[in-house]
C-alpha cells in the first residue's frame, strides 16, 4: 500500500507489491520486497536489498552493502554499519552484511560491517554485534555473545 509521501525522498527504489512505506522515509536505489513495512524515519541507502514481509521500525539506518532476508523484524533505532575504519576523507572499503530469513533484531542494536546473522537468530536490544551470529542463536551484550537458542515450532 503506497501512502502519500510529503516529506520523504524515494529515488530509484524498487518497491514490491503490497509494501507499505510511511512518510519521513529516505530510500535510495534500494530494493524492498513485497509485503514489507517501512515505518517513518527510516533511512535506506543504495544497493540495499530487503526481502518479503519484513518490518523495519522507526529510526533504523541501513547503509549500502546490507542484504536482509524474508520475514525479518528490525526494531526501532537499529544501526547497521558498512565500513570497518570510517573516515571523512579518502578511500573506504565496503563490507557486506547479510541478515538471513526469520531474524529479529532488538531496539538500539548496532551491527558492525561484514557480519552474517544466521536464519532465525535473535539479537537483543542494545547489543553490539561484532562477529557472525549462528542460526537460531540468541545474542546479547557489548560485544554480543551467544546466551541461548531460539525454539522454533517444527512442522508436523
Amino acid at each position: 500500500m503506497k501512502r502519500e509521501q510529503r516529506y520523504s525522498i524515494i529515488e530509484d527504489a524498487e518497491i514490491g507489491e503490497n509494501a507499505t512505506i510511511y512518510d519521513q522515509v529516505n530510500l535510495y536505489k534500494c530494493k524492498i520486497g513485497e509485503g514489507t513495512k517501512i515505518d517513518a524515519f527510516v533511512y535506506i541507502e543504495e544497493r540495499v536489498e530487503i526481502g518479503k514481509n519484513c518490518k523495519i521500525r522507526p529510526f533504523a539506518f541501513i547503509p549500502s552493502g546490507v542484504r536482509i532476508g524474508n520475514n525479518v523484524f528490525i526494531s526501532p533505532g537499529v544501526v547497521f554499519t558498512n565500513d570497518k575504519y570510517p573516515k571523512a576523507k579518502g578511500e573506504w572499503e565496503l563490507k557486506e552484511t547479510i541478515v538471513e530469513d526469520e531474524v529479529s533484531i532488538g531496539a538500539g542494536a548496532v551491527i558492525l560491517p561484514g557480519i552474517r546473522i544466521g536464519r532465525g537468530a535473535m539479537v537483543g536490544a542494545g547489543a553490539v554485534v561484532t562477529k557472525d551470529v549462528p542460526g537460531n542463536a540468541v545474542v546479547m551484550g557489548n560485544p554480543a555473545k551467544v546466551i541461548g537458542e531460539r525454539e522454533w515450532a517444527k512442522p508436523e
